[in-house]
């Protein structure tokens, strides 16, 4: 296979000439006294914060929790695997669409006035500072506390004879049958190393010539990150385990040197609208993107050899500035078998998602049906139970005989043995018509998206592949049913996935709802996802790409123009141009403006003469804030409540079918109000970001923790049916 060419180093020109000032005009991307890298420029010519930029600081929150020492062990490490994790994705998708303009020879500045090579300087930077800082925790605080608490990550040169004759053991069975040696010599070119995988180089011997020769040992995915001793309390790096008995896998050989690696390449891809075939489309895409994607960084470990590296620079066609020395084990997010460990003492306190009395009553089950004609219910997860609520609802419609059909939204589900898939099932093998658009272009989740849809297609279910050159991300859920009176829709609006697993982790809100207007609304939806339509008006529900944006733009304005304004959002990331220059004027105007923002955020709030009336805050703990709730008005009884799936990202407003719906019942809107006074009192989880573009905790006020009030009122909220 012939490599992909090499991008230019960092410290070379983009190619084409840009418009605007060159890269050695601007002022160097270094970090302040704060140690924050802000856009260039002066705070009047700045009106927007880079992404990629604000991305690494909302990791770098994530970083926080892992530090601190107040917080359960095991949920240290917990959150050390999370940031691995989220820096992987970042590195497979953000750098590499950054590099991918750069060999294009694009330089021009985006709307926060960086050029491509300006940000790859600045990542590389604030990405170095991260995994530093990362490393660091986790040498010099996590696992010395581990080690305090009975669990031991240990070296294979600190375990005795015994332990190592038993690891020797445990490596002959379950590993080396898994290990294939791969030379490298005139007739073994390179071999091509996968994206994410774990290597070990290995320098043996010849003893009969003395030549010296280069050895890659791919470490097995397959297998845990983390080898574990007999007595369950300590673990080995898989990756030393395999070093310390690489004399079996080169016998005759004589070992000289071994280092770890590991790679990350380039998963980002497009889909032409030109594609026939959607899922033949991607299918294609995902075998290319495993075979072709460019090394966009390679770790190392801080022993490896000049030579050696020098080695993989030159193979691996990866620019010298992309390689990143790291002072500990690579890849971290292996520690999440560490935290699988039965010690209940060490995490936070195990939560219990509740039913409300509305849906759940010992005497009978649930009739959905009955509770949505006689008004909406709101859910709330993982406070809400997942299983109780919207798998409960489903469940009965698939049973339901008076169910003509059931049409549903997939991004992301738990697979066919979640009880949705298995309710979707049911329902068409009892002759039911059951539409599932089945989202195939969800990051990381594609594959597992056909293998569904595929189960879904043998059980009868009409299956939709989402629409080329748009991504469905859409929560919506519709049942059709006769009754008495005639045909009545039923409907579930979310902020969250169909997924069980992420329903226990992940902070949302969904809506059962009956009114006439959002089923009529959903329908319409519907008929556009499947069908012909160029259907954009809709009596109560704001879609994206048609609706959704003037819709907010408007009531945006709308709120400015009031004598006491007041906007309210909760949401996870904040990036369009267009909705940030209208919250700018909003605020301009006098409008009083509170944001909710768990990640991105590319707007400088309390700038003077820019954004003094905007305030921006982040909550980080135990739940991944993920809910979108917009509120416009001062006054929380009365102001209008719209929660669903889209962020204000461009990407979800003009290139991705999102839905929004209306919450109309004043019991449901105080909860909305609660939920939003919960985030904006919080001191203990919160983060604000200042007009100097820098994140920084609240102070601290114990007591004040969202995710343990809003547990405390799930708790109370169980034993009071909030309708009596």
């Amino acid at each position: 296979m012939t490599n992909p060419a090499s991008p230019p180093p960092l410290d070379e020109g983009a190619g084409a000439a840009s418009s605007g000032p060159s890269a050695s005009e601007r002022p160097p991307l270094l970090p302040d006294a704060a140690g924050r890298f802000g856009n260039p420029g002066t705070d009047g010519e700045r009106r927007y914060l880079n992404r990629e930029l604000s991305w690494l600081d909302f990791n770098a929150r994530v970083l926080a929790l892992a530090e601190d020492p107040g917080r359960p062990l095991l949920e240290r490490a917990k959150f050390l695997a999370i940031f691995s994790s989220n820096l992987d994705e970042f590195f497979q998708v953000r750098v590499s669409a950054l590099r991918a303009q750069l060999l294009a020879g694009m330089s021009e500045p985006g709307s926060d006035g960086l050029e491509p090579l300006e940000q790859l300087r600045a990542i590389s930077s604030a990405a170095r500072e991260l995994v530093t800082r990362q490393a660091s925790v986790f040498t010099d605080d996590v696992a010395p506390a581990f080690a305090e608490e009975g669990i031991e990550l240990v070296d294979w040169s600190d375990l005795g004879i015994d332990d190592q004759k038993q690891l020797v053991e445990i490596f002959e069975e379950r590993v080396f049958p898994v290990l294939t040696p791969l030379a490298v010599d005139p007739a073994h070119p390179f071999p091509y190393i996968s994206n994410l995988s774990l290597n070990l180089a290995v320098i043996v011997r010849d003893p009969v010539d003395g030549d010296r020769r280069f050895a890659r040992v791919k470490v097995p995915p397959i297998l845990p990150r983390f080898v574990t001793l007999p007595d369950n309390l300590r673990f080995l790096p898989l990756e030393q385990l395999i070093a310390a008995r690489a004399d079996a896998l080169f016998p005759g050989m004589e070992v000289l040197a071994h280092h770890a690696f590991r790679v990350t390449r380039d998963t980002d891809y497009e889909l032409g609208d030109e594609s026939a075939d959607l899922l033949e489309a991607m299918e294609t895409v995902l075998r290319e993107r495993t075979k072709f994607g460019r090394v966009v960084r390679l770790e190392v470990g801080a022993d490896m050899s000049d030579g050696i590296l020098d080695l993989l620079i030159r193979e691996l066609q990866v620019a010298r500035e992309d390689v990143y020395t790291i002072d500990a084990p690579l890849d971290l997010s292996g520690l999440w078998s560490v935290y699988a460990l039965n010690r209940p003492e060490l995490k936070d306190p195990v939560w219990t998602p509740q039913t409300q009395p509305v849906l759940g009553r010992p005497d009978a089950p649930t009739d959905f049906f009955r509770l949505m004609r006689d008004g909406d219910v709101m859910v709330h997860h993982p406070y809400d139970s997942f299983a109780t609520s919207v798998e409960a609802f489903i469940e009965q419609a698939a049973r339901d005989p008076n169910v003509l059909a059931i049409k549903q939204t997939i991004y992301r589900t738990s697979g066919e043995e979640s009880g949705i898939v298995a309710s979707l099932v049911k329902a068409a093998e009892s002759g039911k018509q059951v539409v599932a658009l089945v989202e195939l272009k969800a990051r990381f989740d594609e594959q597992a998206n056909i293998e569904r849809a595929q189960v879904l297609e043998e059980a009868g279910v009409h299956v939709v592949y989402g629409l080329v050159g748009l991504k469905t991300h859409c929560k919506t859920m519709l049942v059709v049913r006769q009754e008495s009176d005639g045909i009545r829709r039923y409907c579930h609006v979310g902020t969250g996935n169909y997924n069980p697993k992420t329903a226990g982790l992940y902070e949302d809100i969904g809506i059962l709802t009956a009114d006439e207007e959002i089923g009529s609304d959903l329908s319409q939806l519907f008929n556009h996802l499947t069908g012909y339509s160029h259907q954009v008006q809709y009596r109560k529900i704001l879609v994206a790409p048609d609706t959704m944006k003037p819709g907010l733009l408007a009531r945006i304005k709308d709120e400015a123009a009031r004598a006491d304004g007041h906007i309210t959002f909760k949401m996870n990331a904040l990036l369009d141009p267009e909705i940030i220059d209208a919250l700018y004027e909003a605020s301009d105007a006098g409008c009083r403006i509170d944001l909710i923002v768990r990640g991105i955020c590319s707007l400088r709030p309390g700038v003077p003469g820019l954004s003094e009336n905007i305030r921006v805050r982040s909550i980080l703990g135990r739940y991944l804030e993920h809910s979108r709730i917009y509120r416009f008005g001062a006054d929380p009884a009365t102001a209008e409540y719209i929660i669903g799936s889209a962020d204000l990202m461009p990407r979800n407003l003009d290139r991705r079918v999102e839905a929004l719906v209306p919450v109309s019942d004043a019991n449901l809107r105080g909860r909305l109000a609660e939920v939003l006074e919960i985030n904006l009192s919080d001191g203990e989880l919160a983060w604000e970001l200042g007009p100097d573009d820098v994140w920084r905790r609240v102070d601290r006020r114990p007591g004040t923790e969202t995710h343990t009030a809003l547990e405390e009122l799930a708790l109370a909220r169980s034993r009071v049916d909030a309708r009596t």
